[in-house]
């Protein structure tokens, strides 16, 4: 399977490291970003092709990873789609609006396309994702980040937003991409809170969802990137599972 990325930043990179160490199952090969003197400097490590447009990868590839940004969604999935390429959507914060969900769903359908979203910064996803098979009353998500990772400045613990995921990955969309994919797992909003806390060191997630199935109670302590502390490692490592996944004969979990 030959794969482009769209965006380098820091899931990228993370994501090449692995192709460069032959750990991603996938040939790595195109690479796009509005900067191109960063797609260069990725493509070069794994020996792949720096391209001016995403148009111009979509005659060679077999799937597109987005990892850009939630503006960028509405932008080039749907030419992605109509091309018959598979895409694994990273900007998860993009799909909490019903009307572009639908949209790219539709476009995938006829053309037999296929919409990939990896679990992202959470654990727990897949048992989330079986709940939502009966009816699921209650989604909490609790978010505790350093200020750095928010962008803000705080000297104590501040709560920034309480409230539901669509207006919180708006008004965050750099950090809440959790929100959207949880949203989206569950099948209906996520209840949100997000704190601003100078005392932690990594970026908490505490989820709780309530439904026919009993309860569930999941706390996700992620390290951030290095490169960019609004991203946690876990994200990357999803999407490179999610792409070793499409080659495995042998699945375990939905």
């Amino acid at each position: 399977m030959t794969v482009g990325i769209v965006g380098c930043g820091a899931i990228a990179s993370i994501i090449t490291d692995f192709a460069l160490e032959g750990k991603l199952g996938v040939d790595l090969k195109f690479f796009y970003d509005q900067d191109l003197e960063m797609a260069k400097k990725l493509s070069s490590k794994v020996d792949g092709i720096t391209v001016p447009t995403v148009h111009d990868m979509l005659d060679h590839v077999d799937l597109v990873i987005e990892a850009a940004s939630q503006q960028a969604v509405g932008k080039i999935v749907p030419p992605i789609l109509k091309r018959g390429k598979d895409v694994i959507i990273m900007s998860v914060g993009a799909l909490i609006d019903p009307e572009l969900k639908n949209h790219l769903e539709t476009i995938a359908m006829e053309t037999k396309s296929r919409i990939h979203t990896p679990s992202g910064a959470i654990v727990g996803l897949d048992g989330i994702k079986a709940a939502s098979i009966g009816n699921i009353t209650e989604v909490n998500l609790v978010t505790q980040k350093p200020p750095e990772s928010l962008g803000i400045p705080a000297d104590k613990e501040t709560v920034l937003y309480e409230g539901k995921a669509s207006a919180a990955v708006h008004k965050f969309p750099m950090n809440m991409n959790v929100a959207a994919t949880l949203s989206l797992a569950c099948k209906m909003e996520t209840n949100v809170k997000i704190i601003a806390d100078p005392e932690i060191q990594h970026n908490c997630h505490e989820v709780h969802v309530v439904g026919d199935f009993g309860e569930l109670r999941t706390t996700t302590q992620n390290r951030s990137c290095n490169t960019n502390p609004k991203t946690s490692v876990l994200a990357a490592y999803s999407a490179i599972k999610l792409l070793k996944s499409l080659n495995e004969n042998s699945r375990i979990g939905t």
